[in-house]
């Protein structure tokens, strides 16, 4: 896992605490991975408020100000890791207290996407009603949605609206 993948990965695992998804695989590699417990919803209870308007303000193309908070409560420990037979940079210490290393590690990889990170986007679900972000890492970075499912929602009210129009 490069640099890149890296960012992209952590990046995506602050979209999954924000979102408040039910843990995935990659949280799952990345937590054994690093030696970190799954942390509980008490342990994330002052992250998240942090986490959730510093990645809104990168989804949004907003004030860096969000991100600096982060930065500052959650200053990133950055070293040279090997694992996986890659070297690559890492923004905390293995085995870290969980919601300390979610902390620097999200913080400096949100930090590399709101300066410009040519290969990972963050954004915000461009469906009616849906609050949810995702990290876009398709080739073109046309993503405009967090699922399918709210692609396709707004692809048929876009179609039954126009269904009606024709009518009238």
């Amino acid at each position: 896992m490069g640099d890149v993948a890296y960012i992209g990965n952590v990046a995506k695992l602050a979209v999954e605490l924000v979102n408040q998804d039910e843990p995935s695989e990659l949280r799952a590699a990345f937590f054994e991975q690093h030696r970190i417990a799954e942390p509980d919803a008490g342990t994330l209870a002052e992250l998240l408020p942090l986490l959730r308007d510093a990645v809104a303000t990168t989804a949004d193309g907003g004030p860096v100000e969000p991100v600096n908070r982060l930065l500052e409560k959650y200053p990133p420990l950055m070293y040279v890791s090997t694992h996986g037979g890659e070297t690559h940079l890492h923004f905390a210490p293995d085995g870290e207290e969980p919601a300390s290393w979610l902390g620097r590690s999200c913080a400096a990889a949100l930090a590399h996407v709101i300066c410009g990170d040519p290969h990972v986007t963050v954004g915000r679900c461009q469906a009616d009603g849906c609050e949810r972000f995702y990290v876009d890492d398709s080739r073109n970075h046309s993503r405009r949605f967090c699922s399918n499912t709210c692609a396709s929602r707004t692809t048929v009210a876009a179609y039954r609206a126009r269904r009606k129009a024709a009518r009238a």
